[in-house]
């Protein structure tokens, strides 16, 4: 800021000295330089509290940031959780005998073509552990169509319950 060289300080100390007097130049000196010393800690005291609002601001610009960042993670949790429990209702709908509102029911075969069907796939007999089992009939190819037809039994353990995780901010 002052450009002030030892020369230049020693042409205003020579002044101070013709002016003030050999008697008072260290009292004033001594003034002088606490006049200086209160002044340097008044400008670094401004120059600390500037960086304290200063890291204060990004501190809240962070905080804020974080914040954000949890909700969204919270949104997609709850997302992903609300979506799961959807699945495991419609396992626990599966498992129950209940059909479910999105899987669209298998219309059954017509009753002439069951029997074709079965027969084309069937062979002429079945070789069984014991030997050969009988061919099958006309009679109980529409039986057997009827029963590859039907859903499957409820499972034997009961629905499914999925625990509901809690998400704490």
């Amino acid at each position: 800021m002052f450009d002030v060289g030892f020369s230049e300080l020693l042409v205003i100390g020579i002044v101070a000295l013709v002016v003030i007097g050999p008697e008072k130049l260290p009292r004033v000196a001594r003034t002088v330089g606490a006049l200086l010393g209160r002044m340097q800690r008044y400008v670094n005291d401004v120059k600390a509290d500037i960086n304290r609002e200063i890291e204060l601001d990004e501190l809240k610009n962070l905080k804020t940031t974080v914040q954000d960042a949890a909700r969204s993670i919270e949104t997609s949790v709850n997302e992903s959780v609300s979506g799961f429990q959807a699945q495991a209702d419609e396992l626990n709908k599966i498992a129950s005998g209940e059909t479910p509102a999105a899987v669209p029911e298998v219309p059954p075969l017509p009753p002439s073509d069951a029997p074709a069907l079965m027969a084309e796939a069937a062979p002429a007999e079945v070789t069984a552990v014991g030997g050969t089992a009988p061919a099958m009939t006309d009679t109980a190819a529409p039986l057997q169509a009827s029963l590859l037809l039907e859903p499957a039994p409820p499972n034997a353990s009961g629905p499914v319950d999925l625990p509901k995780p809690t998400v704490t901010a």
